[in-house]
Parts: structure tokens; C-alpha cells; sequence
């Protein structure tokens, strides 16, 4: 046990609650999306909730663990039932990515608001670092999810924009993207790219942390 590295499984369970509340709330949105929109097939199967369970895919939740990006159990969608089924379906494709960037800064406030005073314990310490997890891991999901290929989210507002005999002849073929994602993701052609883009969007929106840091150190502790 000597050999055993405890800090990666740490750093595992500390994910875990983040995983949870980042893919509950971008499948709920999607569903909440959907119901605005006149589309109720999510509500009558139990979707519009925030019990995790109803919303969790076993391998999705460990790419999350493992690789901080992943994916939940999709939400059921009748596109049929929108006024306009190509702008309803992109706008509810949407809303979950979205819902994650907004998470992504709520938590990044929250680290640079909390972090004097979180610093000062191991408890608090380890709590930050699940903050921060949390707005990093919402933010990959956001962007893995926005990818155009199917039956990601982005696949889904690409298509939209598409002449309708094109989005039809697309969507009889969606269900064979899963396997191209894996075989992207099996083969590493996605990680590298996908880590830096990830990187990338973080460092920018970092300074939404900083902002908060600085305000709450001029406010209370100066």
C-alpha cells in the first residue's frame, strides 16, 4: 500500500459531487427548455427533477470522475411537439451547455468570495478545491458537449441550421455518432485538443474569480 497513490483517489471522491450536480442541472435544463417550449414529454417521465439517479449514465459519470468531461442519461425530447421543431430543438440543445458556463461562473465567484476563509482549514481547503472542480468541470462539459458531433449538443444546433430535407437525412444517422465519439475519444484524437480548448476557456474566466477575491478582501479584510 506503500505505492498507492491516495491523492488521485482523492482527488476521484472529491469529484463526485461535482459530476453530480453538473450533469443533474445540464439535463434538467435541457428538459426545462423543452417544456417552455411546449414540449412535455420530460415532465410526464419523471425528468424535471434534481435527483441525480433519474439523470445519471454509469459510464458517463466515470468519464466525468476520470477525465473530467463525460455525459448523463440524455432527456427525452418530441421535437414534433414544438411550433418550430429545428429552432426548438437547437434552443433546448442549448440550454444545457449554457447552464454549465453560468455554473462555471457562479463557482468561480464562489472560490475567489470564499477562499480567505476556506484557506485557513484542511476541511475548508478540501472544499475550495471541490468549488473550483466544480466550475472546471462544468465548464468541460459545457464545451465537450457543444462539439458537432452527434449526439452531442452542438451536433444538434449544427443540424438546426441546416435546409430541412439535409436535417432529416442527418438525424436517421445521429444515433451512429456515438460511435464515432468513442472512436475519437478511444483513439486520443479528442483529448488533447478538448484539454487545451478546456484550459483555454478556464484562464479566460478566471479573472470572474479574481474580481471576487479582490471585493471580498477589500470588503472584510483590509
Amino acid at each position: 500500500m506503500s505505492g498507492f497513490d491516495f491523492s488521485y483517489l482523492l482527488g476521484i471522491l472529491l469529484g463526485v459531487i461535482p459530476s453530480l450536480l453538473c450533469i443533474t442541472l445540464h439535463e434538467l435544463s435541457h428538459g426545462l427548455a423543452a417544456y417552455r417550449l411546449g414540449d412535455t414529454t420530460a415532465k410526464d417521465m419523471g425528468r424535471l427533477t434534481l435527483n441525480p439517479i433519474k439523470h445519471l449514465d454509469p459510464m458517463g459519470l466515470l468519464m466525468m470522475l476520470v477525465f473530467h468531461v463525460g455525459w448523463a442519461k440524455p432527456v427525452p425530447v418530441n421535437m414534433s411537439r414544438f411550433r418550430d421543431p429545428k429552432k426548438g430543438m437547437a434552443i433546448t440543445a442549448l440550454a444545457g451547455p449554457a447552464s454549465n458556463v453560468l455554473i462555471t461562473l457562479v463557482f468561480l465567484m464562489l472560490y475567489g468570495a470564499l477562499y480567505i476563509p476556506l484557506m485557513r482549514s484542511t476541511a475548508g481547503t478540501y472544499l475550495l478545491q471541490m468549488i473550483q472542480l466544480t466550475a472546471r468541470m462544468s465548464l468541460g462539459l459545457a464545451i465537450f458537449n457543444l462539439l458537432p458531433v452527434p449526439p452531442l449538443d452542438g451536433s444538434k444546433i449544427l443540424f438546426s441550421l441546416l435546409p430541412d430535407s439535409a436535417y432529416r437525412r442527418l438525424l436517421r444517422y445521429e444515433r451512429y455518432g456515438s460511435l464515432l465519439l468513442f472512436a475519437l475519444m478511444a483513439l486520443g484524437v479528442l483529448g488533447r485538443p478538448l484539454s487545451a480548448l478546456i484550459n483555454t476557456a478556464y484562464n479566460a474566466l478566471f479573472p470572474v474569480a479574481e474580481g471576487a477575491f479582490d471585493l471580498i478582501r477589500k470588503l472584510f479584510y483590509l
